[in-house]
């Protein structure tokens, strides 16, 4: 079976895909090692990366997605990222399913979100402001409105056609969409129930003073160690979850830089996000003065969130 973008995404509804999410990180006989880095030379080209993300549960399912980045395909009009996953049986390994990895990784990432944002946003948050009007952010407005009862969507991205074009289409789908422009983010910012970002920024652009009591802020845009989308206040002021402590500590300038700084440390981070689908840590609801708390949920990703969605991908469309 080989699954193309729109079918694995026709294939990974919201509901069931963080649903799918929550069972596989409450397991404990699901194996995930770190992911494999290999640098490719390309003659006369930058050099290029492979990424392996492999994952399994015993006797049931083996997947492993790939990752090509390859700088020099700007030069021919081409994407410098691709990437597929290939399922296969758990008993006899087998191969099952060839998905389009790009579609998947997007909607794994923003189910994520959601699932985080169950048990960390406010259960009658209302607004959400989405920084970035990118791949992600089309799946993140809608993943996070599946948990929470959003009635206004805001957008700000550097580009401000890019922000007005995702919200026509949101306007298209009768969502209260607008746009955010740079004067108005700090007041939009500070008056948003949920902010989810997922931008390439190297520089803070959500700021610790601007969140409001009770806010929750999303990050997903940081994956290496000089990327960050807010400063160090919001990590001293926050709540701070992740999906794993293990790739937020090695991978992301987010929690890499404040603690190099000083700003906090490592045991900063409540819990993760099996500690959380395994009730070892109730989210929002354990902590002090909950209603008024500040949360935040840094994702870098995790290939156990991969291995879900295809077995659910693979069962929808089978």
């Amino acid at each position: 079976m080989q699954l193309n973008a729109d079918q694995v995404q026709n294939a990974l509804p919201w509901a069931a895909l963080i649903e799918a999410l929550s069972d596989i990180f409450a397991r404990d006989d699901v194996r995930a090692p770190i992911r494999h880095h290999h640098a490719i030379e390309v003659p006369g080209e930058p050099q290029a990366t492979l990424l392996l993300m492999p994952a399994w549960i015993e006797g049931e399912y083996l997947g492993v997605k790939q990752v090509n980045v390859f700088p020099g395909n700007n030069a021919r009009n081409l994407p410098g990222l691709s990437s597929h996953y290939m399922l296969s049986c758990g008993q006899s390994g087998q191969p099952l399913a060839l998905l389009d990895g790009n579609e998947l990784t997007a909607r794994r990432t923003a189910a994520a979100s959601a699932l985080a944002s169950r048990f960390l946003s406010r259960a009658d948050a209302s607004s959400l402001l989405m920084i970035g009007a990118g791949r992600m952010g089309r799946r993140l407005i809608p993943a996070h409105m599946s948990v929470r009862p959003i009635q206004r969507v805001q957008v700000w991205d550097r580009n401000a056609a890019a922000s007005a074009a995702l919200v026509a289409e949101l306007r298209a789908s009768d969502i209260d969409a607008s746009v955010c422009g740079d004067q108005q983010l700090q007041r939009v910012a500070g008056e948003a129930d949920i902010i989810s970002c997922a931008t390439l920024a190297t520089e803070p652009v959500i700021f610790g003073d601007w969140l409001k009591p009770g806010a929750h802020l999303d990050l997903v845009g940081s994956f290496t160690p000089s990327m960050r989308e807010t400063d160090n206040r919001a990590m001293q002021r926050c709540a701070v979850f992740v999906d794993t402590r293990a790739g937020a500590l090695s991978e992301t300038g987010d929690l890499i830089m404040p603690i190099r700084e000083g700003a906090i440390g490592a045991d900063k981070i409540l819990a993760e996000l099996a500690e959380l689908c395994r009730g070892q840590h109730a989210g929002r609801a354990a902590l002090a003065n909950a209603e008024q708390a500040v949360t935040l949920f840094k994702s870098v990703g995790d290939s156990r969130e991969d291995l879900a969605a295809a077995i659910l991908a693979y069962r929808n469309h089978g």
